[in-house]
């Protein structure tokens, strides 16, 4: 059915969970939830949190839990779907939600001429037109039932969050499930990133909320090495020390992910940086410089090996016969 849209406010925070698909007016379809990401997740919305996409909250409030209802909606109400879609879609690929939106309001990004990524949402920004949404309704969950997403916060609920996910990834590391701990400390490094940008870079305020990240980033490091991903170790540390020229643990850690990466140079300039802050730390640096030499010298093994024979200048020469 067409929907005109009639602004309803929610005297209670509840918290509606529905599947949606989204296609133009003549069927092509945006997206679908159940298939986004090669994955079924449906969308949670905080009603009165003001999401960006307002028509879709004042479309749920008029249905029913269990309910499959269409509403064809005007471009007056999609204007900011392109945007929507964007953030939704990095979020189903395991990107950044805000990726292509920094420093740039909804509404100026919009009518920015720059690509979102996506034919179809650059075609859709392009030429606004009326979308139809499919929603099923699947649950509406009552206030205090449930935990508010980090959007859908304001600044002094995140701030008061953050010590919170910090704890739970600390827990989670120690028991060993790396992973998992992995996603607390994004989930809180993005959430004072989120602060930050509000901030001017170097006034206090900013500088506060990066001595916060600091840590949160360092034990994410941490568990990317354990999970070798070597390189995204380098490029986070370097980022700290730029700042931090005597943070001992991100040269510790970026001279491990070096070591592992086969980068001797570095890595030896790394832990002179950390016997250099900390004497203490002699014998585990000489531990993990003994094992970096012994991983070198099976890796010259091994290529010497590899090659051996490949060169033999006393073979005889090949010998050309005819019949």
């Amino acid at each position: 059915m067409c929907f005109n849209v009639v602004p309803v406010r929610p005297i209670f925070v509840y918290q509606v969970v529905f599947h949606y698909r989204t296609s133009l007016c003549d069927g092509k379809v945006l997206d679908d939830s159940r298939t986004m990401g090669g994955r079924s997740k449906p969308m949670e919305l905080i009603l009165g949190k003001k999401f960006k996409l307002a028509v879709w909250e004042r479309v749920v409030i008029t249905m029913k839990q269990g309910e499959v209802a269409e509403f064809t909606c005007d471009n007056k109400h999609t204007a900011l779907y392109p945007l929507v879609s964007q953030s939704l879609r990095n979020i189903s690929a395991g990107k950044d939600p805000l990726e292509g939106q920094r420093h740039c309001c909804g509404i100026a990004q919009i009518h920015s001429h720059h690509s979102l990524g996506h034919k179809d949402l650059d075609e859709l920004q392009a030429n606004l037109q009326p979308l139809v949404f499919s929603i099923e309704l699947l649950e509406v969950l009552p206030p205090g039932s449930f935990q508010l997403d980090v959007w859908a916060m304001t600044d002094e609920e995140k701030l008061e969050l953050v010590p919170q996910i910090h704890e739970e990834g600390n827990m989670l590391f120690k028991k060993g499930q790396i992973k998992e701990a992995t996603e607390k400390y994004y989930n809180g490094i993005a959430c004072l990133k989120n602060l930050q940008m509000k901030e001017h870079p170097g006034d206090e305020s900013w500088v506060k909320l990066d001595l916060m990240i600091t840590p949160l980033l360092l034990n994410f490091c941490q568990c990317k090495l354990l999970q070798g991903q070597y390189y995204e170790v380098i490029e986070h540390c370097s980022s700290i020390v730029f700042k931090y020229e005597d943070n001992l643990k991100a040269f510790y850690k970026r001279a491990k992910a070096h070591a592992a990466v086969w980068n001797e140079v570095e890595a030896r300039a790394d832990f002179d940086k950390v016997l250099e802050l900390d004497p203490s730390l002699a014998p585990s640096v000489a531990k993990e410089l003994k094992a970096m030499e012994e991983k070198i010298r099976t890796k010259e093994k091994e290529e010497k090996g590899r090659y051996k024979g490949l060169f033999n200048y006393n073979a005889q020469p090949a010998t050309a016969t005819t019949g």
